[in-house]
């Protein structure tokens, strides 16, 4: 055997046992390049990863309902669609809706990894989707410091009277009960809910013109007033009155649009005007 053939043995024979080798287990790669599906699963990507990671969000993340929408200035932005995503070539896509039902089967399909924003319930969810989708993008610190500052924030809430009531209320006339992350910012913020039936509801007008909340916790009215139409439950005579005659917390659509740490800003809002 000649010596040059030798040597080329030996290199090949080296690099098999190197692959054959235990690898040592260790953090995986910060995934580089990054596309958002969705106004909610881009509030994640805006707040968790730097800029230089981002390739696209959703046509919705400079929106009024989108918190982190100064941060997605001058960001390419891209339709759910699979065809205008997967031209990007993503590593991964972030989603909480976008794309609809087959959307992360069909990304897995085409090597794409996805990292899904679980929807929230109540504040434990919140805490939770934060944490993990802060580990599967890679940074796991930066997921951690914001649940312990949502922990810090929601510390800091100081009782209130006991058994203030309060509703809540859309332009489109909507309100929501148990079972509903606005329920959990209410009784975050040391109210009663009005609202005592579960889940998503039209604004009780009947039950409002017997009795009435202690306040109003009025949602969407910066971003969906188109919503009022000449139907809305809120244009009617009871509802009117309520806003008129009670003290009214005004939420900003945007810390309620999705469940994120910004739900604070409305359970701290809701806290510091309960007053009778």
């Amino acid at each position: 055997m000649s010596g040059r053939l030798a040597v080329l043995l030996a290199l090949s024979l080296a690099a098999g046992d190197a692959l054959a080798a235990p690898r040592e287990a260790g953090p995986a790669p910060a995934p580089a390049r990054i596309v958002s599906l969705d106004y909610c699963a881009d509030q994640f990507v805006l707040k968790l990863v730097d800029r230089d990671r981002i390739l696209a969000v959703s046509p919705g993340a400079r929106q009024g309902f989108s918190y982190m929408r100064d941060a997605a200035a001058g960001l390419a932005t891209v339709r759910p669609a699979a065809e205008d995503v997967l031209v990007l070539k993503p590593d991964v896509v972030v989603r909480a809706y976008g794309g609809g039902p087959g959307a992360a089967a069909l990304f897995a399909r085409a090597g794409v990894r996805v990292v899904q924003v679980d929807w929230a319930s109540d504040l434990g969810d919140v805490l939770v989707n934060v944490e993990r989708v802060a580990d599967d993008l890679g940074v796991p610190r930066r997921g951690a410091e914001l649940v312990a500052n949502m922990r810090a924030r929601l510390a800091e809430i100081t009782p209130g009277p006991r058994g203030l009531r309060a509703l809540y209320m859309t332009p489109a006339g909507v309100t929501a009960g148990p079972g509903t992350l606005i329920h959990e910012i209410l009784t975050a913020a040391g109210l009663t809910n009005f609202q005592g039936a579960a889940g998503w509801h039209p604004i009780p007008l009947e039950h409002l013109a017997h009795d009435q909340p202690d306040l109003l916790a009025a949602g969407f009215f910066d971003t969906m007033t188109r919503f009022t139409g000449a139907w809305s439950p809120t244009r009617h005579p009871v509802a009117q009155r309520q806003l008129k005659d009670r003290d009214v917390i005004f939420l900003k659509g945007a810390w309620i649009a999705c469940g994120g740490w910004f739900v604070m800003d409305a359970i701290e809002a809701l806290a510091g005007r309960r007053a009778p």
